[in-house]
């Protein structure tokens, strides 16, 4: 499928929209095509409408991240993408901003993966994701030792979290979902 017949849709895209995207936001001084609080439940789109949809550090600022994905379930197609970017549950960033509601480890969205042992473990919704990857700031920067550590976190995160992360907090972490 080339990238001109897919329907992306940009959850709080706030002013830096993606191209070729539908974007969201509840600001009209942003970039966004419709204006709606991300709060409000349904989103203004169909049901199995979208291809893609991104969530980039918007996630964090909402009220309930379990309605939150149960609406983008709702809307994206089945075997379709969603990406998340949050600040690391760890980061300066993530504490830095008083707007912010929740927070994120490595296993945050293995929660509606049913292959998932957390997954099977809690039952507070029906919505599954399947969680193809997930990545440690991808913005890495000019550091080496920073690149350095991302490697090392991306390609064992659970032990970078629970070994390393206390000493060298990464930035941020995005989780790539596929709609089950």
């Amino acid at each position: 499928m080339s990238n001109t017949t897919l329907k992306i849709l940009d959850l709080g895209c706030g002013k830096k929209k993606r191209k070729g995207a539908i974007g969201v936001d509840f600001s009209d001084k942003h970039r966004a095509d419709i204006i709606h609080n991300l709060n409000n439940f349904p989103y203004p789109f169909d049901d199995d409408e979208f291809d893609e949809i991104y969530l980039d550090n918007v996630l964090e600022h909402l009220d309930d991240v379990l309605l939150v994905m149960e609406e983008v379930h709702r809307i994206c197609k089945p075997g379709g993408m969603v990406k998340v970017i949050v600040p690391y549950f760890r980061s300066v960033w993530a504490f830095i901003d008083p707007t912010h509601k929740h927070y994120f480890t490595v296993d945050s969205f293995a929660y509606f993966d049913p292959r998932h042992v957390i997954c099977q473990r809690y039952d507070y919704s029906d919505v599954r994701f399947f969680l193809e990857k997930t990545i440690f700031n991808e913005d890495i920067g000019n550091s080496i030792f920073k690149r350095l550590v991302v490697k090392l976190a991306n390609y064992f995160p659970n032990k970078y979290e629970y070994y390393f992360s206390h000493f060298y907090p990464l930035d941020d972490i995005s989780y790539i979902l596929k709609k089950c």
